[in-house]
């Protein structure tokens, strides 16, 4: 089972990728939406949440207040840090689970692990390919004020609390280039999944 990670800032157009190669048959597992799970309420990880940051992260159903919490996080690298402390080991054990799932239903089965902090958390896992969507940091602080109505500050702050463009090229075996056209993206991820369904994984040139 080829197991992919494919990582990209905010705004880089990682789920753009995520989405073709899901088109083309790739399982997609998105690291975000199994955060999400594993913060309902009555999770552990929850729980440690609120432990960690006092009951004012939550929603008057009991629910995480991301907003909130996102406030206090961004600002602060420290309380940023508590966190991850809390959500990376919890999603690892998650995915892999996952993972070997899928790995005993079909061994061929292409799987795409969608993950924004793949610099951030789990650098070193045995990947066999891993995939940077890229476009510059200024950029991408453009596309959050036009597309998610943030404003540019907010939207430098929340860039800036990532992984840099050099850790994530650090570590890419396939760079994406999504500076450029939707077509442009969507032509290097077809060329990416004829690559990977052709048992060329391991080929880093």
């Amino acid at each position: 089972m080829p197991l992919i990670a494919l990582t990209g800032g905010i705004a880089s157009g990682k789920s753009t990728i995520a989405r073709r190669l899901a088109e083309h048959g790739a399982l997609v597992v998105d690291a975000d939406a199994l955060v999400r799970e594993l913060q309902q309420p009555g999770t552990p990880v929850l729980a440690a949440i609120v432990e960690a940051f006092g009951e004012g992260v939550l929603l008057p159903d009991g629910g995480l207040d991301r907003a909130a919490l996102g406030a206090r996080i961004f600002a602060d690298p420290e309380a940023r840090s508590r966190l991850n402390a809390i959500v990376h080991p919890a999603v690892q054990e998650e995915s892999a689970r996952r993972f070997r799932e899928v790995l005993a239903d079909d061994p061929e089965r292409v799987v795409v692990y969608d993950v924004p902090l793949l610099v951030e958390a789990r650098p070193d896992d045995p990947w066999d390919l891993v995939v940077v969507a890229h476009a510059p940091a200024a950029l991408r602080v453009e596309r959050l004020v036009a597309h998610r109505g943030m404003a540019a500050s907010a939207a430098a702050e929340r860039v800036a609390a990532q992984a840099s463009d050099d850790e994530r090229l650090a570590i890419a075996d396939v760079v994406v280039d999504t500076a450029g056209s939707l077509d442009s993206t969507l032509e290097q991820a077809d060329a990416l999944w004829s690559r990977l369904s052709s048992g060329r994984v391991g080929d880093r040139s």
